[in-house]
């Protein structure tokens, strides 16, 4: 690897870094022979740095030369800053070079737009093109898709990629508008159309015949950065539950607004990135995927911003006092969900055990649930009669906000609890 490639390198994996859609689970393609890599065992492992981003993939931008100026973007044309782009050949060497070291797993690809969105596109799918047909390379391969790229590209991109993604950066058509006037929601939507079109119909073709090829076997995913708008977090969440509502969509990722354009005045002015509020987003994304809760019920007009000192489970329950408590001997597993404390493994172990015998407390704490939250939602034989109505809404928060202060305070610096 020669010295002008690595200093190629060093400069486009700076340049990927702010992007976060890049996980890799979702896909098995065990090894096989003549091949090199694959998605499982010693293939895709899942590791990440403190602000969240993946580090088991090969993270990098094909080139970060790009026509468009957007206000938020560290990569944007007007920004000083410097460049350098890399031959479809050293990408491909680079990453089947760092595999064999045993330095990644797969490949994260993105790119700066140069000329025009299907050129760029070419050059990408050209480069997996040639890992999965001439290096005959097996790993996985997440690729940015360029937004306004046309159906063949996506269709060509689709059958060799793993997983293909198109951000859609911010929520809103006014405010993308505003931050980045060169670009619009069609131009993001319409190859998010192209990609689940592909998946469907590879879907159909599976089923009439074994052997036709898997097109985008991970789905796709999407980022929205947090902050850079003054979007509420209910217009977030909505955007998030209508592209969950597709089939194809598997992740939506939060990204807090990094501060690398302070000279823009259409940004906001931002010490730090908004890394509680992106906690919270992730919190309430999982709620709307795996807890069966409802936009309107965890953000409406009344409350359109997430509570940041409280998760948002722990905040439903609390405006809702009137659904609980629950018995667990008895509660549907539906229910139970709503029950701070309570995860969908506790739930499911709660329904399956209870036909054997009624559930005590000590057994809910075996079975994972976090009692210093959940006693105060549920009743069980054991279990004190202090739940919400014997005290207050008002009181559960300040006794938990304190024990979380007094748990979560490890040298000198506040951890985010994801737990339920």
């Amino acid at each position: 690897m020669n010295e002008i490639v690595l200093k190629k390198l060093k400069i486009l994996a700076e340049s990927a870094k702010y992007d976060v859609s890049c996980a890799s689970s979702g896909v098995s393609r065990e090894n096989q022979p003549g091949m090199l890599g694959s998605t499982v065992g010693m293939g895709i492992c899942h590791s990440f740095t403190e602000d969240g981003r993946c580090i088991s993939l090969l993270k990098i931008m094909l080139t970060n030369h790009c026509i468009y100026d957007c206000a938020y973007c560290i990569n944007r044309r007007s920004n000083d800053l410097p460049r350098a782009t890399l031959a479809v050949h050293e990408l491909v060497e680079l990453t089947v070079e760092f595999y064999r070291r045993n330095y990644i797993e797969g490949l994260f690809l993105s790119s700066g737009v140069v000329r025009n969105p299907d050129y760029t596109m070419e050059r990408l799918v050209k480069a997996v093109k040639d890992l999965r047909t001439i290096y005959r390379f097996n790993g996985y391969i997440h690729m940015k898709s360029i937004p306004g790229t046309s159906r063949e590209l996506i269709r060509e991109a689709g059958l060799y990629a793993d997983r293909l993604s198109v951000n859609i950066e911010i929520p809103t058509e006014q405010h993308l508008r505003m931050l980045a006037p060169e670009k619009d929601h069609q131009s993001v939507y319409q190859p998010m159309s192209f990609i689940q079109q592909g998946m469907l119909q590879s879907s159909e073709d599976r089923k009439k015949f074994r052997s036709a090829p898997r097109f985008v076997p991970a789905g796709q995913s999407t980022q929205i950065i947090v902050g850079a708008s003054d979007d509420s977090d209910k217009v977030i969440l909505n955007t998030s539950a209508a592209l969950y509502s597709q089939p194809s969509m598997k992740r939506v990722y939060y990204s807090g607004f990094i501060p690398v354009n302070d000279y823009d005045s259409r940004l906001p002015a931002l010490k730090q990135p908004p890394l509680v509020r992106e906690n919270r987003l992730y919190q309430a994304d999982w709620l709307l995927r795996f807890y069966e809760f409802k936009v309107d019920e965890i953000v409406n007009d009344t409350y359109p911003f997430l509570d940041m000192e409280i998760d948002p489970k722990l905040s439903w329950a609390l405006r809702h006092p009137e659904a609980f408590p629950v018995d667990v001997n008895k509660a549907d597993y539906a229910l139970l969900l709503r029950v701070p404390g309570l995860g969908v493994k506790s739930a499911k172990l709660i329904v399956a055990s209870r036909r054997f015998g009624r559930i005590t407390a000590s057994a809910l704490k075996k079975m994972g649930v976090v009692m210093k939250k959940a006693q105060f939602f549920i009743t069980c034989n054991e279990l004190a009669a202090i739940t919400v109505h014997e005290t207050s809404p008002e009181n559960i928060r300040k006794s938990l906000m304190s024990k979380k202060t007094k748990s979560k305070i490890f040298d000198g610096q506040l951890s985010f609890d994801f737990s339920e």
